[in-house]
């Protein structure tokens, strides 16, 4: 054995040694947590479509209460850090959860690409009536969760089931959908350092294929507004078709049909209590005009709860420099960070799902 590959032995054992003392130190004050939670693995069905989940559920208890968890756009697997929260603090709160992998994601069979928002809210009210058939699971207290599009799909679900107990919306914005798109590829752009005239040719271009879209200007004017910006070193951020990938029936064409989705039209079917957060730095959602709406709703209905939380970012976290990613990796890191958003949220579910006996307050 030569000088240099004695040495690296002798550093290689120094570090394992390190490794398991610190191991066993480590032993000294580490404790498991409480109060514990089970995780079961929990599938059920919607029609054809088999849907993998997990229950959460607190070790003791009976005659629990129930979230159903549904997804932001862009995050559709169960074990996403932003659904941590959900699975580690609710059971604590003697609250259960179900989360699932989105239809056509993960363990989750069926084409997202052919779904629309009914089918994705459907698919919730599912895991609810599997949740209804769980002994310790009461089932007049079982409702849904959802942030950003998953806040939408909780409001629908919420509206289409007879037996649903409330909805806990999180960074939804109370526009339709191809406003909300407005508002945030205008603020992606500026975010991201280009001026004004970008913006507006962008959202030039984003008129002329909503038009199109809903039949109001030829295709070849459609695709000749969007060749316009298509070279442009913003145009991957705008969320646009190019020209090329223009429907040639835009009539039968999903976002054609979820464009114009009124949240509102959901929320006046709903009896069940509501409650409605934003972050106060959200640049993806319209905050100030989704308030103004629930302040008219509210005055209405005095089961609609909403507040603003100071400072919190589309996904509740307090960030440093804002800079709108949306790539898979930043997705998948993100949670909510805010303890206003926790404390109300969990006092809200308090006092509507825990101590309600029948779950509707």
């Amino acid at each position: 054995m030569s000088h240099i590959s004695a040495k690296l032995l002798l550093y290689l054992s120094a570090c394992i040694l390190l490794f398991q003392c610190a191991a066993h130190a480590s032993d000294n004050w580490h404790v498991s947590a409480t109060p514990a939670v089970i995780a079961t693995d929990f599938p059920f069905t919607n029609g054809n479509v088999h849907l993998a989940g997990t229950l959460y559920l607190p070790v003791s208890g009976e005659h629990l209460p129930a979230v159903v968890a549904l997804h932001a756009a862009l995050v559709s697997a169960r074990d996403a850090a932003l659904y941590r929260h959900l699975r580690e603090a609710l059971p604590a709160m003697g609250i259960a959860v179900l989360l699932y992998d989105r239809r056509g994601s993960g363990g989750s069979s069926g084409d997202l690409g052919t779904s629309d928002y009914d089918a994705l809210a459907s698919d919730a009210v599912a895991g609810q009536r599997a949740l209804a058939t769980v002994p310790r699971i009461d089932h007049r207290k079982i409702g849904f969760w959802g942030l950003s599009q998953g806040g939408w799909l909780a409001l629908l679900a919420a509206s289409s089931s007879p037996n649903a107990a409330f909805a806990v919306v999180v960074s939804a914005p109370l526009v339709s959908p191809e406003k909300q798109m407005q508002f945030a590829t205008a603020n992606l752009l500026m975010v991201r350092g280009y001026p004004e005239s970008a913006v507006k040719n962008m959202l030039d271009a984003r008129k002329a294929w909503a038009d199109y879209m809903h039949g109001n200007t030829s295709r070849e004017a459609a695709a000749a507004a969007l060749r316009q910006v298509e070279t442009q070193p913003w145009f991957d951020l705008a969320f646009l078709p190019k020209a090329s990938e223009l429907p040639t029936r835009p009539e039968n064409n999903r976002w054609r049909r979820e464009m114009d989705t009124d949240p509102l039209v959901a929320i006046r079917k709903i009896k069940v209590p509501l409650l409605f957060l934003y972050g106060g730095a959200d640049p993806w959602v319209p905050v100030a005009q989704s308030v103004d709406q629930l302040r008219i709703l509210a005055a209405e209905r005095p089961r609609i709860t909403y507040a603003v939380v100071p400072d919190a970012s589309h996904e509740m976290m307090f960030r440093t420099q804002e800079k709108m990613e949306y790539d898979a990796a930043s997705l998948s890191q993100g949670y909510p960070q805010s303890p206003e958003y926790f404390m109300v949220m969990a006092s809200w579910l308090t006092r509507v799902a825990v101590l309600s006996e029948s779950g509707i307050w």
